[in-house]
């Protein structure tokens, strides 16, 4: 019997309509030609900040926001990819998509430490760019430069491609639940914890975590 529970608290929902303003953002402001360097750094910061966050919400947000819901053995994604699906694949992420949130989340990690302690020897240069040696920061800058920014592109591409694959050829609308938080089921399944307290709980994690990333560029 069809059912529609929640699946995406706000706080899931909010870091990830940041997070994808904050990467526009920052690609935006590498390539546009004059675009100030301070709103890079900054946007990378915030970028930090919601990576942090996320970290810990993973651990304690609404049950399909946990890591743990999400945390596919390969048989499971294999059996995904053969189409024997596992009700609880159509709920939060499937195993597809799990892949794609780690790879996304590491990368965007990867993006941000480089950045951390890269030095253009031109206009910028990273907060903890003096805890490394002058060979580590620019092995770092170079990846930043030359493949990091390319990788997140791809995997942001790759995102928007699935996202209408799946509109368009499976008929799911992938970004409605992430926008109301709800999504119609099969079957009954357990809801995710959305309640005023959850979301002050958010909010205060965030807020520490905003906090010690301002410490630590400062």
């Amino acid at each position: 019997m069809p059912t529609t529970v929640r699946v995406w608290d706000l706080p899931t929902r909010i870091f990830h309509w940041a997070l994808a303003t904050c990467v526009l953002g920052s690609l935006a402001t590498a390539w546009i030609p004059g675009a100030p360097i301070e709103w890079h750094a900054k946007l990378g910061y915030a970028i930090l900040a919601l990576l942090a966050f996320r970290l810990v919400w993973g651990l304690v947000g609404g049950h399909w926001s946990r890591f743990a819901s999400f945390l596919y053995s390969p048989g499971s994604t294999l059996a995904y990819l053969r189409g024997q699906h596992h009700p609880d694949h159509l709920v939060g992420h499937n195993p597809l998509g799990a892949l794609s949130v780690f790879a996304m989340l590491l990368a965007l990690a990867a993006q941000v430490g480089t950045g951390l302690v890269s030095d253009d020897e031109i206009a910028f240069t990273g907060p903890l760019n003096r805890y490394v040696s002058s060979a580590k920061a620019l092995a770092a800058t170079w990846y930043h430069e030359a493949v990091g920014q390319w990788l997140v592109l791809a995997l942001v591409v790759l995102h928007v491609g699935a996202i209408v694959f799946y509109a368009v050829r499976k008929r799911e609308n992938l970004v409605r639940p992430m926008l109301r938080g709800d999504k119609e089921v099969a079957h009954a399944t357990v809801s995710s914890a959305d309640q005023g307290a959850r979301r002050a709980l958010g909010l205060l994690l965030f807020g520490a975590c905003a906090g010690a990333v301002w410490w630590v560029v400062r």
